[in-house]
């Protein structure tokens, strides 16, 4: 411990789409390597920083956490050490380099902690969210490398079914990848489930804006998505419709655990994936989960759906 020094824990939002994972590596561009480097650049010297959770290649963040150790040195005195800069400034500061490299990291949120404080050890709870576009029109561009496209209609209903074996404490040996190098395959999903969501981007149709007006305001928003994908036969007014997007159908599985094994997520959501489609059924699962063996499981799904949306902590 320096006393000299100041941890901070910092949240950080990214697009994984151009990343390597979140773990520095010696050539290929990372979410640490890009962060290290727009705190170089702050603070005049090269830093270290420890993610609170690592993700791979394409994977998305809406917040990941990690620490970094900051000892503020005087640009025109060298070697004088200055107070520590306080959390919003290091938030602004960092956020002005991060946007002249490419703008797919940002820092949400900054924390002074005590030096002893680790972003990983310290984390009593992490959550994941996967997205599901179903419909058989191809995705927009807006929602490329966002989310898993999958052609087929999806059973809803079995798929929530399929969710309530695998939550609560089991042995997820058929559900971690093979270079998983965790102890115990044994981990505890406090949650596990699957909606459905209104499509995003999502802007409310003439009709909703007119069924807003009429409730007294209400927000489209809130609006449950369409049980079925529109089509432009919906309407006999071709000028309705002309150059307007089928929508497709938006599910999001969310899982939360104190900790997770190696693709374990990724591993889930494919089974649960194949429930949908009718290619495993609930019984499937249940078969799969007590097989105990990394063959076991479906294909895994793409990493471009995942978000790792929050850590929690329970901070000092």
């Amino acid at each position: 411990m320096n006393p000299r020094v100041q941890r901070y824990l910092v949240a950080i939002e990214y697009i994984g789409t151009r990343f390597s994972g979140s773990q520095q590596q010696a050539k290929d561009r990372t979410v640490v390597g890009v962060l290290q480097e727009a705190f170089r650049k702050f603070v005049g010297q090269p830093v270290k920083i420890l993610c609170s959770s690592r993700t791979d290649a394409g994977v998305h963040a809406l917040s990941n956490v990690c620490h970094i150790d900051v000892e503020r040195i005087s640009k025109r005195k060298p070697g004088e050490v200055l107070p520590p800069h306080e959390p919003g400034v290091v938030q602004r500061a960092v956020n002005h380099f991060l946007q002249r490299n490419d703008g797919d990291v940002m820092v949400t949120d900054v924390r002074s902690v005590p030096s002893n404080y680790h972003a990983r050890y310290k984390a009593r709870e992490r959550t994941y969210f996967y997205r599901l576009l179903s419909g058989s029109d191809p995705l927009s561009i807006l929602e490329k490398d966002r989310a898993w496209h999958v052609p087929e209609e999806l059973d809803l209903r079995s798929m929530q079914e399929a969710c309530r074996i695998l939550v609560g404490s089991h042995d997820f040996t058929s559900f971690r990848a093979a270079g998983c190098q965790a102890k115990s395959p044994v981990r505890c999903l406090d949650e596990f489930n699957v909606i459905e969501v209104p499509s995003t981007p999502y802007f409310p149709s003439i009709m909703e804006r007119a069924e807003s007006i009429l409730n007294n305001g209400d927000d489209p928003l809130t609006y449950p998505s369409q049980t079925k994908t529109e089509t432009a036969s919906d309407s006999t007014n071709f000028g309705e419709t002309f150059g307007i997007r089928r929508r497709h159908r938006c599910y999001v599985v969310t899982a939360r655990a104190r900790g997770f094994l190696y693709h374990q997520v990724r591993l889930l959501v494919g089974a649960l994936k194949c429930v949908g489609t009718g290619e495993l059924t609930v019984s499937d699962i249940e078969r799969i989960l007590e097989a105990k063996t990394v063959s076991a499981a479906k294909p895994m799904a793409p990493a471009s759906g995942l978000y790792l949306a929050r850590v929690k902590y329970e901070l000092p």
